[in-house]
């Protein structure tokens, strides 16, 4: 919420990504960014293009957002990579909301 408030609605995730590991990192936090998901395909691991948004203390994936809407392919993302990193939660944030309680969902 600190970096919404300060930043508002509308700008890049990358925008928002900087900031929020920004402040985790003021919170003592260990924050990871950007991390490559490696995709497990039968006996073998298959390169792959997909960063997960920040990780948290290897516990919570942040996955970030700046999109009109929502869609149900952005909880099967963070869904898929909580499976593929063994984490037990995730936050999926869209920062394109006039309100930020609106953007805000945890996912178990």
């Amino acid at each position: 919420m600190e970096v919404y408030n300060h930043l508002g609605p509308g700008l890049l995730e990358s925008v928002y990504e900087k900031a929020m590991m920004y402040e985790l990192q003021l919170r003592g936090l260990r924050v990871t960014s950007q991390m490559p998901v490696e995709i497990k395909y039968k006996n073998t691991t298959l390169g792959s293009d997909l960063r997960l948004d920040i990780l948290v203390e290897d516990k919570v994936i942040i996955e970030l957002k700046s999109v009109e809407t929502l869609m149900p392919v952005h909880f099967k993302q963070i869904r898929t990579y909580m499976k593929l990193f063994d984490v037990p939660a995730g936050v999926l944030i869209n920062f394109n909301v006039s309100d930020f309680k609106q953007g805000y969902k945890v996912i178990k």
